[in-house]
């Protein structure tokens, strides 16, 4: 782990920034495409034209030309003058970013995760998880990662089974943007063939999205549809510990995502917890999990430890049980880290 230059760091702030004030201001202007006229039997009509997220053009008919329609023809593209400007800053800040060695997201997952930004997906409270969130905290702690817990094609996301107040306007549609992507993206087929699929995947290419949700309750064999995304999602335990307050963050492409993402703390006590629900079958991802937390770790008590404790006094108020896995957890990590290990262990006995 390294630290990332600080004029690096204030451009990932101007970037999160300029990022977030385009999706507050959402307008008409933020619907790509543009307005054509069409000439039929004397009468000029208005059609709007744009392209899916797979490229292909499509006409969307508007309607007869008249007074009021060339005002919303004319306001969508005043709109889309201001609109290109402020992308054209992005643009910029994303090649000043590449160029000063923020962490960027491979172009493939960059793709899908900015269809389904468009689409909704984080306006809807979803979440990125797993190792491109793991890439989007650098960036938000100013840090580069070490080793090699930073390459994947796995794309996780998480979203509740549902929402905890009414959304204006219609959901996300996942399956949807991702056949629209024209990627090759197949549902993945569950052992029990009754189930819906939670998983999308592209032969042979490794890209992968998996779709989660909290489990709360009971454990639950079958997935758990989820309406507004018109998709299942797989249940997880402790799942809503991790997404609880997610705050914003920005992938590093060519043209910047904002999305989602668990908080630091929260990330890094949640990877100790699932370390050790791990099987014996699966040492690669335990190891995986242990090495994310050891760095997110390295940085929050250095920087930020009152992070850590806040989100420790939480964990004490969950009961022994989540103890229990924290404690557990930290004893795995002096094997994979000793110093944080021992760092972290002092820490929370501390505050205890």
């Amino acid at each position: 782990m390294e630290r990332i230059p600080l004029e690096v760091q204030n451009l990932y702030t101007e970037l999160l920034d300029r990022l977030s004030t385009i999706d507050a201001h959402r307008s008409i202007g933020h619907v790509p495409g543009a307005f054509l006229k069409k000439m039929i039997k004397d009468e000029t009509y208005y059609y709007f034209q744009y392209s899916d997220p797979g490229g292909i053009k499509r006409q969307l008919y508007i309607g007869r030309k008249d007074s009021s329609l060339d005002k919303v023809v004319k306001s969508y593209r005043e709109a889309r003058a201001v609109l290109e400007e402020d992308l054209d800053g992005v643009q910029r800040l994303c090649a000043l970013l590449r160029a000063g060695g923020a962490l960027l997201t491979d172009s493939a997952s960059a793709r899908v995760l900015r269809a389904l930004s468009d689409g909704g997906f984080f306006r809807l409270d979803g979440v990125l998880v797993g190792t491109h969130a793991f890439l989007v905290l650098g960036n938000i702690l100013g840090v580069r990662w070490g080793g090699g817990s930073i390459r994947t094609q796995d794309i996780d996301i998480a979203a509740e089974p549902s929402l905890s107040i009414a959304f204006p306007g219609p959901g996300s549609d996942i399956p949807g943007v991702l056949d629209a992507l024209q990627m090759g993206f197949l549902p993945v087929p569950q052992l029990a063939p009754r189930n819906p699929s939670t998983s999308f995947v592209v032969r042979g290419k490794g890209l992968r999205l998996d779709l989660l949700t909290p489990l709360r309750g009971r454990r639950v064999q079958k997935p758990i549809f989820i309406p507004r995304l018109k998709a299942a999602a797989q249940a997880l335990p402790f799942l809503d510990f991790l997404t609880t307050r997610p705050v914003r963050g920005a992938l590093v492409d060519g043209g910047g995502v904002l999305v989602n993402v668990p908080d630091p703390a929260r990330f890094a006590i949640h990877k100790l917890i699932v370390s050790g629900e791990r099987g014996a079958g699966m040492h690669t991802r335990r190891e995986k999990d242990l090495n994310q937390a050891a760095q997110v770790f390295s940085v929050l008590l250095e920087d930020r430890p009152g992070d850590v404790m806040i989100t420790w006094r939480e964990i004490q108020s969950r009961g022994k049980g989540w103890v229990k896995r924290v404690q557990n957890g930290v004893s795995a990590l002096r094997r994979v880290d000793p110093l944080i290990g021992e760092k972290l262990g002092a820490y929370l006995m501390a505050g205890s």
